[in-house]
């Protein structure tokens, strides 16, 4: 066993497979998304999942002002979108979206979308929580997900 320090639990870490998926949120009709793989379900009744972004999120103060968003579980072919979201500076013009019923915005193509109404914000070490209820979901059995393993996508 390694005493614990940054390097080698960010190593031990990326030994867990992940998908990958992009959280959108709009604001004054501008999108915003950022790549997260800190993504999974909590409660079936009521259905809930969460994510985590963290403190230092170039667009944080938009998250956290937001109601409701979107998530983005891409597939295989969507490597360019989950590299292109996880950049500091985006733009969202590059990227198809369709419209949600609450005023999100969806990538086209992926394995699946869900769009969430964020009910809790819960702050722990250097990241926020962002406790979510699903209220549509769509998905696609077509398509393969992408994954995140070892620090690569696979």
């Amino acid at each position: 066993m390694k005493k614990i320090n940054i390097k080698n639990f960010k190593k031990t870490l990326s030994k867990f497979t992940t998908g990958v998926t992009v959280v959108c949120v709009k604001n004054n009709g501008i999108i915003y998304g950022k790549t997260v793989n800190s993504f999974n379900s909590l409660s079936l009744k009521p259905p809930l999942v969460l994510f985590s972004l963290g403190n230092y999120s170039s667009s944080i103060k938009t998250y956290l002002k937001s109601n409701f968003l979107t998530i983005n579980i891409l597939s295989k072919k969507q490597q360019d979108i989950s590299n292109h979201f996880a950049k500091k500076k985006i733009d969202t013009k590059k990227i198809d979206f369709f419209d949600g019923e609450n005023n999100t915005s969806f990538i086209f193509g992926c394995v699946a979308n869900l769009e969430c109404k964020l009910v809790e914000r819960i702050k722990k070490g250097d990241h926020i929580i962002f406790v979510c209820e699903v209220i549509n979901v769509q998905y696609n059995d077509k398509l393969k997900p992408l994954s995140y393993y070892n620090s690569s996508y696979n």
